[in-house]
């Protein structure tokens, strides 16, 4: 988890508030955070990653300030038309998609201030932007451009300037194999034949993210007064909202917020965009995870010391229907009634719950189930099978094409990255396993129980899970026979009786593949893998898998 290094005294003054010491510490160990010490004029806080916006000492300031009543309830920010306009060309849609932009005017800078930008940029590149792969922020003085700016991507050759600290212009490919920070995270454009950068209307480049600023455009010093501030990413609220949580940030420190105008081609946004999002209260649903019998006042005056607005119903709702929550723009954590929960816990005062004894008498125990699959784990360790664990996220790539299958897989909404999809079998991340262990001798034999995830509409989630155990046998001589006596000697361990009968699979070779069924119950199959999936995973020794679905299996012996 992300540490911060607060001024004491500069977050004293924006809190509105001097504590005595050992009430702070006892205050902000009750936030939700975790404090790691106070020293001088430093305080070190942990922050917890549901919460980027308390990242910097205004965003911490402003919950603290809250959370002890001495500035409650939502904040609200103003936001001035600039009339600037940023222009989004198509190039940039196959590397970093959006971007999201805001000018501050009117800010003081000194060394502490610049310290405290920086601090903010930094952690949520870290943490919200993962190592900037989610999204990358840049900051400029704004007295050095001149709009429009364009967003664009070009071919690295013809991408030209002076980045952060080097001595003198280079190329976008000479910035990412010599300068450090191009070194550093140069891995975020690796494949792409063209990278993305702003640029000004006087044709000065601000900026290549999510690598590095311009030394001439991007560097803030303590005679800036106002600043252009760009987020650059993958999905759009996103970037919003990490905009959001910088701009409200420079706001408490005297900044006056102006929009800007990005195109996308015919479509324009304005962002920032500081509109609180609406979300109706369900006061029974906290009450009862809770254990409190809050009433609505109650709830409103906790949820106004965790920096929430609150309207309440009309008249004619007010028998049956709790009001609305006012969420700020700049919390990105807030998504369910739970999280509604957690806050008003924090606010409520942990150290205020009462103890209770449950009233019912339980010994805890290992779930049936588990202790299944732990000896399934041990019949397969006897037959001397290494037992891996791999990731639920595969690329499609990989679950479908590589294994000569059409089978649906569940894809991710936002995802930033290649591996977007849930598995909906284990066999090809144990396929991937040969692929990445070629080098060791064999024969190799493995083995996973893993959880596999299938679209069914019944569900609440629209997704079913099922625990699936798969294994995989790779020597010179794999054949079929093999894999089916691997099959028998668990069930003969587990006391079943399981035959096999012939079955089409497009990931074997035909004739060489069967369903391993109980009665007419189909458990999974097995099969020789075909010569062109072993091509797709680049192998060239032969392999047999089998596939079993272990919950169904759990459930005969019962």
């Amino acid at each position: 988890m992300p540490t911060i290094t607060l001024n004491k005294s500069e977050f004293e003054k924006l809190v509105g508030k001097e504590l005595p010491l050992e009430q702070l510490k006892d205050r902000i160990s009750m936030l939700g955070t975790d404090l790691e010490k106070i020293e001088g004029n430093e305080i070190v806080v942990e922050i917890f990653p549901n919460r980027p916006d308390m990242l910097s000492e205004q965003g911490f300031a402003r919950a603290f300030s809250s959370f002890i009543g001495v500035k409650t309830g939502l904040r609200k920010y103003e936001v001035h038309p600039s009339g600037e306009k940023v222009l989004v060309e198509p190039s940039v849609n196959e590397v970093r998609p959006f971007t999201a932009c805001a000018i501050v005017k009117g800010l003081s800078f000194n060394e502490e201030r610049i310290r405290e930008i920086i601090q903010i940029q930094e952690k949520l590149h870290v943490t919200y932007g993962r190592n900037r792969k989610k999204c990358a922020i840049g900051v400029y003085p704004l007295e050095k451009i001149a709009f429009p700016v364009t967003y664009r991507a070009d071919l690295p050759e013809k991408i030209i300037f002076q980045p952060l600290e080097a001595a003198g212009k280079m190329n976008a490919r000479e910035i990412l194999e010599e300068h450090k920070t191009g070194r550093e995270y140069g891995h975020l454009l690796q494949g792409m034949k063209k990278y993305p950068f702003f640029i000004d209307a006087k044709k000065e480049i601000l900026s290549m993210p999510p690598i590095i600023n311009s030394h001439t455009t991007g560097r803030v010093t303590e005679k800036t007064k106002d600043l252009f501030i760009e987020c650059s990413g993958f999905d759009f609220q996103t970037l919003s909202i990490c905009l959001n949580i910088i701009v409200t940030a420079l706001a408490d420190i005297g900044g006056k917020i102006f929009s800007v105008e990005v195109t996308y081609g015919k479509e324009g946004k304005i962002t920032p965009n500081l509109t609180s999002k609406r979300m109706k209260l369900d006061l029974p649903y906290i009450n009862e995870r809770l254990g409190l019998q809050l009433s609505e006042k109650e709830a409103q005056h906790l949820l106004e010391k965790m920096g929430f607005g609150y309207e309440k119903a009309e008249e004619k709702e007010k028998i049956t229907e709790c009001g609305i929550v006012l969420i700020p723009a700049y919390r990105a954590d807030i998504l369910h009634q739970v999280d509604f929960v957690e806050d008003i816990a924090i606010a409520y005062g942990y150290e205020n719950f009462k103890e209770a004894i449950p009233h019912v008498a339980t010994i805890g125990e290992e779930a049936p189930l588990e202790k299944f699959l732990t000896k399934v784990r041990e019949i397969f360790v006897g037959l001397r099978f290494l037992e891996v664990k791999n990731y639920h996220l595969m690329t499609l790539e990989d679950l479908q094409k590589k294994m000569n299958l059409q089978e649906e897989a569940v894809s991710l909404k936002n995802a930033l990255g290649e591996h977007n999809h849930l598995r909906n079998s284990l066999l090809p991340s144990l396929l991937k396993n040969l692929t990445e262990n070629q080098h060791h001798e064999y024969p190799q034999s493995l083995f996973e129980v893993g959880r596999i995830f299938t679209s069914n509409t019944e569900k609440e989630t629209g997704v079913e899970e099922k625990e699936m155990l798969a294994i995989v046998v790779a020597h010179e001589k794999a054949d079929f026979t093999e894999a089916k006596q691997v099959v028998n000697a668990l069930f003969n361990a587990l006391g079943m009786k399981v035959n096999v009968r012939e079955m089409e699979h497009h990931s074997c070779i035909s004739g060489r593949a069967g369903e391993i069924v109980l009665g007419e119950e189909v458990l999974g199959f097995l099969g020789e893998v075909h010569p062109q999936v072993l091509m797709h995973w680049n192998m060239v020794i032969p392999a047999v898998v089998a596939e079993i679905e272990v919950e169904k299996v759990f459930a005969l012996l019962e």
